[in-house]
């Protein structure tokens, strides 16, 4: 089992930012906003990466950090009321867990700084001007990379003999999947892999797709990002596994809950990290002049126990690529 370390851009700039008198004190008590889209249950690891990254700064939730959580419970209508709430319990930052949540928190405040603990292209959604300087109150990390998509399809042709066909399972309208299809659909060609696309767009489509994938005959499944699955990625790695179908994952919180394997940036570390700009921020400064951290290293996770279940042998070439295996 062997854990490879993320290498990520950091920089920072120290102009003032009114955050209000304590700003140049970091033992000063400081308020945060949590908002996200997602049920709670499916952030916890995501919330307990944010709360380590605080505490690895000296800030303890209850004691010099106060943190109002809002959790929309799957339903994006509900943010714009969330947003507004934390704007008028005047927090002294907002932290955001993806981009829909980033952009009704931008709806609701231009002076708040709010922090992004991962978008797929912030530039491309108007939150910010560059990486390289936001400019605006909004600053944080992506997780944009357009090859991961066809990473995920030749490790799945590596660990299935024979693959011929990937069934592409997410929702379209997720920001960044346009760009992560057309790179998948560019490496399917390139793999001589056929592909479908199923659309998500709502709970109920889940298992709708996977039995299309299943009765269709793909040789494996790749999720792409959805709320709706993301939500409920416990069922759809138990869909997939019942199906006996392979399945690959964008992130490893679907290992997590019992799917096979997933490649990507991970999340947690995402979360974790953007505690950092908290900190920063908290003491003095300007969102705008924090450069938005891009992802370098990535993690591949396997889970033998959904391996097991499924009767597929792990090829040695493809476990030994592995930063973490679990059972």
């Amino acid at each position: 089992m062997r854990r490879r370390e993320f290498i990520t851009l950091l920089s920072s700039a120290a102009i003032t930012w009114p955050l209000a008198a304590r700003a140049q004190q970091p033992t000063g008590k400081i308020s945060v906003g949590f908002l996200s889209v997602n049920v709670r249950p499916a952030m916890k690891a995501r919330v307990e990466a944010f709360q380590q990254g605080l505490r690895e700064l000296g800030y303890i939730e209850g004691q010099n950090v106060l943190i109002e959580y809002r959790f929309a419970e799957g339903n994006p209508e509900r943010l714009r009321a969330l947003a507004d709430e934390l704007v008028r319990l005047k927090v002294d930052v907002i932290v955001t867990e993806g981009t829909t949540s980033t952009r009704f928190a931008k709806e609701a405040t231009s002076t708040i700084p709010i922090v992004m603990a991962q978008d797929p292209d912030p530039v491309g959604t108007g939150f910010v001007a560059s990486l390289a300087r936001p400019s605006g109150n909004i600053t944080g990390l992506s997780n944009l990379r357009s090859d991961l998509g066809g990473k995920r399809l030749e490790i799945l042709r590596d660990t299935i003999p024979g693959l011929a066909s990937v069934a592409i399972i997410g929702t379209s309208t997720t920001p960044g999947n346009a760009q992560a299809l057309a790179d998948v659909e560019r490496a399917a060609s390139t793999l001589a892999l056929g592909i479908q696309v199923l659309e998500i767009l709502g709970p109920q489509d889940i298992e709708t797709a996977f039995k299309t994938a299943i009765d269709g005959h793909a040789g494996a499944v790749l999720v792409m990002a959805s709320p709706y699955l993301l939500s409920n990625r416990a069922l759809a790695a138990d869909i997939a596994t019942r199906g006996r179908i392979p399945a690959m994952y964008y992130t490893s919180d679907y290992v997590r809950d019992g799917g096979l394997m997933s490649y990507g940036v991970s999340i947690t570390d995402l979360f974790r990290r953007a505690a950092s700009y908290v900190s920063r921020i908290a003491k003095g400064a300007h969102p705008g002049d924090l450069p938005v951290e891009q992802p370098a290293k990535f993690e591949f996770i396997i889970n033998l126990r959904a391996a097991k279940a499924i009767d597929l042998s792990i090829p040695h070439n493809v476990f030994e690529r592995a930063d973490e295996v679990t059972d």
